[in-house]
């Protein structure tokens, strides 16, 4: 491919996989949030109506700062190697909340059986970012083993 040998691709994979995953998950987390804290973000309607349902006691504008802020902490930790198990911590933790609309809020991300809207699939890409995790805490825990 391009006169680069498959083995040379895959050292230099090698050698960007981790950074550019913790920084893809930094640059995902951290400007979502920001679109929030802005009132950008097309998520904030379905966040709105999940609130209304799970957490009514709080204002929208509370919260909504709130989870960007936690949203952009997340992105942030990524970032950091040492904070790596708090990141991944924090980061199940939003993807159970971020599922949640798929369950609570169906005719928000359903249009029929099978046939997500696009908040529907909005969240379902998330498989992708618990993939990417995944893959990290695996080559996270690789590394370890290998330096002892």
């Amino acid at each position: 491919m391009l006169g680069i040998s498959e083995t040379k691709i895959t050292e230099i994979a090698q050698n960007i996989s981790m950074p550019l995953a913790r920084f893809s998950l930094f640059l995902v987390y951290f400007w979502f949030g920001a679109l929030k804290i802005f009132s950008t973000s097309p998520a904030n309607p379905l966040v709105d109506a999940l609130l209304k349902q799970t957490l009514p006691f709080l204002t929208f504008n509370q919260f909504i700062v709130c989870f960007a802020i936690f949203e952009m902490v997340i992105g942030l930790l990524f970032l950091m190697p040492k904070a790596f198990k708090v990141a991944v911590s924090l980061f199940f933790i939003h993807m159970i909340t971020t599922f949640l609309p798929l369950f609570l809020l169906e005719d928000q991300t359903w249009q029929s059986f099978l046939t997500p809207t696009l908040e529907g699939q909005y969240i379902i890409k998330n498989l992708v970012l618990i993939a990417l995790v995944v893959t990290l805490i695996a080559k996270h825990n690789l590394k370890k083993e290998g330096a002892k």
